[in-house]
């Protein structure tokens, strides 16, 4: 029987996304755009969704969105790429935030972006990769601040390094839109796009 596969144990990780297991360095200051209709079904998802600070807005591929739905109160972003405030770390942020915190974070801090969302805001949606539900901290954070909703991808979104989907291959890494609300108590509600 001939062999058909050419990767190593890193291989399955890199494909995943696994941060850790790339064949190259990682930037300090990974950036993963995300597709712009990832935006647009957040937005169909009858959320009532207003008045939108996209904390980690990169080149603007999802605030764009919010933009053309006269919904952006705010983009900014630590590091200048063409759109919104630049300069701006978000984990500093003190102001509350009368409206909504939407972004697909640095996977890194994801949880740091999440925790210091809901310190800031009521309402927070974050494009996350399915895997953020693992983990023994996250889930002392999900016991603390359980999600309302869930909306999980049926299909693969991608995230393109550097904002370059025309490079990027297909995706192998699942995505869901993560949603609190600080007011909800009990199970979040798993639903599907």
């Amino acid at each position: 029987m001939s062999k058909d596969w050419t990767g190593n144990r890193r291989s399955t990780f890199a494909t995943l996304g696994a941060s850790n297991h790339v064949q190259h360095e990682r930037p300090s200051n990974d950036y993963y755009a995300t597709e712009p209709r990832c935006a647009e079904e957040l937005l169909d998802l009858g959320l009532e969704i207003k008045n939108v600070w996209e904390c980690a807005c990169g080149e603007g591929h999802l605030a764009k969105v919010f933009e053309k739905k006269g919904i952006l109160g705010k983009a900014s972003d630590l590091i200048g790429r063409g759109y919104g405030e630049k300069g701006v770390d978000f984990l500093l942020q003190q102001k509350k935030w009368d409206g909504w915190i939407v972004s697909n974070p640095p996977y890194k801090y994801a949880q740091d972006f999440c925790e210091h969302a809901l310190s800031l805001a009521s309402n927070v949606a974050m494009f996350l990769k399915l895997t953020f539900l693992e983990g023994q901290k996250r889930k002392r954070f999900f016991e603390k601040h359980p999600p309302r909703y869930v909306f999980v991808y049926s299909s693969r979104r991608k995230c393109a390094l550097n904002g370059h989907f025309e490079k990027s291959g297909s995706s192998a890494a699942s995505y869901a839109w993560f949603i609190w609300k600080n007011d909800f108590e009990g199970n979040p509600t798993i639903k599907w796009i």
